[in-house]
């Protein structure tokens, strides 16, 4: 189980959830989910990357918990889902089938989002039958498909096999993170964040990252290093949508531009300059005001859907 993994107050703080539960994937791992904002309301789950949990979406889930319905839940072995032996990208989509089982009544649809692993989560569930029943829209942030390691650029060399072998070695490190100093808050803003990002942005992140256990950083980071996800990207057919950062080190922006070039449904794109990795905290209201928008354009209320089969 991960250690603290956000600050218990302050500007990153997350709200308390209306409830937690306990979903059960396919292989009986738990994952701890959270729901916030009243019953009834349009419904968006939150899928997190790597090494983070939820309380990464501390900005969305304030903002949108007013009038919404926000499913958030922990990657297995991040924040409070414990770890597993079984590390892949069926295993991603298997836990949000699992979420999606256990938040969302049949048929009811909501609007997905996923940064960085959530959105590699989303396209390794794209054909799977819940998904496809409960998901109305997608906005994927600062993520890709695949060559993760090869095009990213947290090591400051020239592209090719040396930064390649250098980058998955430093990914994929054992080593733990230790406390959140200056020195590490330092490096992680260099390797995930955009030079504008403020000292708050930059400790709030740093307190999540180093809170994830480090057997569970490598794990995940060998899936991610041979990720190959370009066929989810074509058979995710829904209205989606792409933000990323045009700063970002660890999936740089021309991993967003293939997604937009893949995508059967692509209805926007967001380059946001100067935006390093962590786009949900470094420009929270522009994510969150994308989710918004992609909520009233392709979500139903309760009160409608009653009404549509009222008059059926």
């Amino acid at each position: 189980m991960s250690r603290l993994t956000h600050d218990a107050h302050g500007t990153y703080a997350p709200p308390p959830p209306v409830r937690e539960l306990v979903a059960h994937s396919a292989d009986g791992a738990t994952l701890h989910v959270e729901v916030h904002g009243p019953e009834g309301a349009p419904a968006v789950v939150l899928a997190h990357g790597w090494t983070c949990s939820t309380a990464f979406w501390a900005a969305q889930i304030r903002d949108l918990a007013v009038d919404h319905r926000v499913v958030a839940y922990d990657q297995r072995g991040h924040g409070r889902s414990p770890a597993s032996e079984l590390c892949s990208t069926d295993v991603l989509a298997d836990d949000l089938e699992a979420v999606l089982a256990a938040t969302l009544a049949p048929g009811e649809k909501a609007v997905l989002v996923g940064h960085s692993m959530g959105g590699m989560t989303l396209m390794a569930a794209s054909t799977r039958p819940r998904f496809t029943e409960h998901a109305a829209a997608a906005l994927l942030c600062s993520t890709g498909s695949t060559r993760l390691v090869a095009e990213s650029r947290v090591v400051p060399l020239r592209a090719g096999r040396l930064r390649t072998r250098v980058t998955a070695a430093v990914l994929g490190s054992r080593a733990p993170l230790g406390p959140v100093t200056p020195v590490a808050r330092r490096i992680l803003k260099y390797a995930t964040m955009g030079a504008g990002s403020s000292p708050l942005m930059v400790d709030a992140c740093a307190r999540i990252v180093h809170a994830c256990p480090r057997s569970v950083r490598h794990a995940w980071s060998a899936v991610l290093e041979s990720l190959d996800l370009d066929h989810g990207v074509r058979e995710l057919r829904l209205p989606t949508a792409v933000i990323a950062g045009t700063a970002d080190r660890l999936t740089p922006v021309v991993h967003a531009r293939a997604l937009v070039a893949a995508l059967p449904n692509c209805v926007g794109s967001t380059e946001l300059p100067g935006v390093g990795h962590m786009t949900p905290i470094e420009a929270p209201e522009l994510v969150t005001a994308r989710i918004r928008e992609l909520v009233t354009t392709y979500t139903q209320t309760a009160e409608e859907i009653e009404e549509i089969k009222e008059g059926a």
